[in-house]
């Protein structure tokens, strides 16, 4: 006798991607656990902000969504089976929450789950790269709350100079590009003026080991270098024609440099006849303070010349010169045309004044 088929209940299909191994980082990170230690909630809460915010981080890792959506994405993803969390306790106004309880203490949860991330997979946090960002903003911001940084007109990356801009740094480790420091600045703050504070907090993540800092032409300044030097820490950043003017590089003798063995990344696939070649030369120079009794500092310098970026800088000359004279010739067309034509009916040379029109006009 013939059986009949038995039906189940319906299976559900979610996507699942990455989610066990966000899962997993996090827990390695003790990430639910340190936010949920600085920022508690009550006993009859159904999720910790811990858990809103991991939920949050596989968001962003995986599927990024506006906070309306993120509900949704939690429904047609495992993040119930990875995480724990029902999905339908994730509604906007659930993580907006989280988000707030936890901004107070963003400095405290950064600079833990930092040293929670160098202690775990042992990240060398001896040389740090540092550079900073500007994130141009909408709307009204008359008003901000205090202890958090402004919206405010600023230089912005994007070249918007119509809208307000919030700052932001981040700080990353030459051992893998792991970001270990992050913080937000006034829209209007200066790029030189928040190397220090940075400075002495990367200091902090190395602890005992001399921390090597890198930036760009923005960490140099008298008070930014005597405060590295001050911290026994070290820098490698470039120098602006501020600091080392024309003449210096006027001066140098490639010949005089030593050939080094780099080869760019650009250059990674051509035949060694092909690659650009590279040298160095070394001195020192004195850097003196804006007073008197500020102390010399003596900084290694290093001139690195490149043989390809030496031919595109002749080739844009070259261009620009080219356009240049063009331009000059245009002129001369223009003007020889000009005065033929005032020769012709005037007989001698015009010259022009003023009037009190304020416009221009011929005589003569």
């Amino acid at each position: 006798m013939r059986q009949r088929a038995q039906w189940g209940a319906p299976s559900v299909e979610k996507m699942l991607g990455a989610l066990p191994v966000v899962a997993d980082f996090c827990s390695r990170l003790r990430i639910r656990q340190i936010i949920d230690d600085a920022c508690p909630v009550r006993d009859v809460a159904e999720l910790t902000h811990g858990q809103v915010i991991e939920v949050l981080v596989a968001n962003r890792l995986t599927s990024p969504s506006p906070l309306v959506h993120v509900q949704e994405w939690a429904r047609t993803w495992a993040v119930a089976e990875a995480f724990g969390v029902d999905p339908d306790l994730l509604n906007d106004d659930r993580i907006g929450r989280a988000l707030d309880a936890i901004a107070p203490h963003l400095d405290h949860l950064v600079g833990s789950i930092g040293l929670r991330a160098i202690e775990t997979f042992g990240v060398d946090v001896c040389r740090m790269h540092w550079d900073m960002t500007s994130i141009s903003l909408h709307g009204d911001y008359e008003q901000t709350e205090d202890g958090f940084p402004a919206p405010k007109f600023g230089h912005p990356k994007d070249r918007r100079p119509d809208l307000k801009q919030i700052q932001a740094g981040i700080a990353v480790s030459g051992d893998g590009a792991v970001p270990l420091f992050h913080r937000a600045f006034d829209g209007g703050a200066g790029e030189v003026g928040q190397v220090i504070g940075t400075m002495k907090a990367l200091q902090q993540l190395a602890g005992r080991q001399r921390m090597l800092m890198i930036g760009d032409s923005k960490l140099i300044s008298y008070a930014n270098l005597a405060a590295i030097d001050g911290e026994g820490a070290g820098f490698i950043a470039p120098a602006s024609k501020t600091y080392v003017k024309v003449e210096a590089l006027r001066g140098l003798d490639l010949g005089a440099a030593t050939r080094v063995d780099y080869v760019a990344a650009r250059d990674a696939g051509k035949n060694a006849d092909r690659r650009g070649s590279w040298h160095v030369i070394e001195d020192a120079m004195s850097l003196a303070g804006p007073r008197k009794r500020d102390a010399v500092l003596t900084l290694r310098r290093v001139f690195v010349h490149s043989s390809a970026r030496a031919q595109a800088a002749a080739t844009a000359r070259a261009k620009k010169l080219d356009r240049a004279r063009d331009d000059l010739q245009r002129l001369e067309r223009g003007l020889g045309s000009r005065q033929q034509l005032s020769h012709r009916r005037e007989g001698h040379r015009p010259h022009r004044s003023w009037t009190n029109g304020s416009a221009p006009t011929w005589r003569h």
